[in-house]
């Protein structure tokens, strides 16, 4: 069994809110999942995306491929606390 995270779609008209799910690649979008391991709200301003990243890089240890779009946006993740990270730094410095 292949199996793929990637984003399923939830939320009313025109007010997109995704759930990061595992799955079989072969379940459609709003189909069966294996676990629901996070959630990501483009309409909230900053952008709301939550990652159990303990539940991530266990499945991702067993084989399972993110999707592109999840890709994308767990390294624009990684960037921003990056980012966050290395301005604490020397404000902790001082």
């Amino acid at each position: 069994m292949a199996v793929h995270i990637r984003l399923s779609r939830a939320g009313a008209k025109k007010r997109p809110f995704y759930r990061i799910i595992v799955t079989d690649h072969r379940s459609p979008q709003g189909g069966r999942f294996l676990e629901n391991i996070g959630t990501f709200d483009p309409t909230r301003e900053p952008v709301h995306f939550l990652v159990n990243q303990e539940r991530l890089s266990y499945w991702r240890s067993k084989g399972a491929l993110p999707s592109d779009t999840l890709e994308q946006l767990l390294k624009r993740q990684a960037k921003v606390a990056a980012a966050a990270a290395d301005a604490a730094a020397p404000a902790a410095a001082k």
